[in-house]
């Protein structure tokens, strides 16, 4: 029996995928996270074989998550059901260390069917990430991911998009607010933009952050 835990922001999904698993005898269900920050933080306590990880995610985003957890615990399986399914968002879940990535558009049969081939070892894209890779593979100049910005540069440009101030960041990341402002100042010189609703933009069109009114 796999030990699974569930990292998923909206309560009504997460509820649904604690009741379907608890009566799958091949998971025992170890613990359940609704942020990223927490969702990490659980993992690192109880260890578990396989994570269900969403990919947009409050305070850590799924990428980061994955980061993380890939470099303390490299044995965990790790499969992403994520509603957002842009080819940045994919290719960086993937290259993160993700062995399976659903769109939750794709319906339940094909969550469990991921979960089962991901759990045993195995890689699974639902229908829609597997069409947009193989665009990816014959377009590859289609993808434009921000590969030149560090992971806390990547961190501060999340957190600026989601409306933190710059003393709120220097909190929740344990800096000075001088880092802050540094940071700040070298992703509009890196990325050629000028003020935050820029970079809030630019977060939304990569992936990075969701629109505050998408469920």
């Amino acid at each position: 029996m796999k030990r699974l835990v569930i990292i998923e922001d909206q309560t009504a999904i997460r509820e649904m995928l604690v009741e379907i698993l608890r009566l799958d005898t091949n998971y025992q269900l170890v613990g359940e996270a609704g942020n990223g920050q927490d969702g990490y933080q659980l993992c690192m306590d109880v260890k578990p074989d396989i994570v269900v990880l969403d990919a947009k995610l409050p305070g850590l985003n799924g990428v980061e998550v994955l980061r993380r957890l890939g470099k303390r615990l490299p044995n965990m399986r790790v499969l992403v059901f994520s509603g957002h399914e842009n080819p940045v968002l994919v290719r960086e879940m993937i290259e993160a260390g993700a062995h399976g990535f659903v769109e939750k558009t794709a319906g339940l049969f094909e969550f469990k069917k991921g979960l089962e081939t991901v759990s045993g070892g195995g890689t699974y894209f639902g229908p829609a990430v597997a069409a947009l890779l193989r665009n990816v593979v014959a377009n590859p100049g289609s993808s434009n991911t921000p590969d030149f910005l560090t992971d806390r540069e990547r961190e501060i440009l999340q957190l600026i998009a989601e409306s933190n101030s710059t003393k709120d960041i220097a909190a929740k990341l344990t800096i000075s607010m001088k880092t802050v402002d540094n940071h700040r100042t070298n992703l509009m010189r890196k990325l050629n933009l000028h003020d935050v609703a820029s970079l809030t933009r630019y977060a939304l069109e990569t992936g990075l952050i969701q629109p505050k009114n998408t469920p």
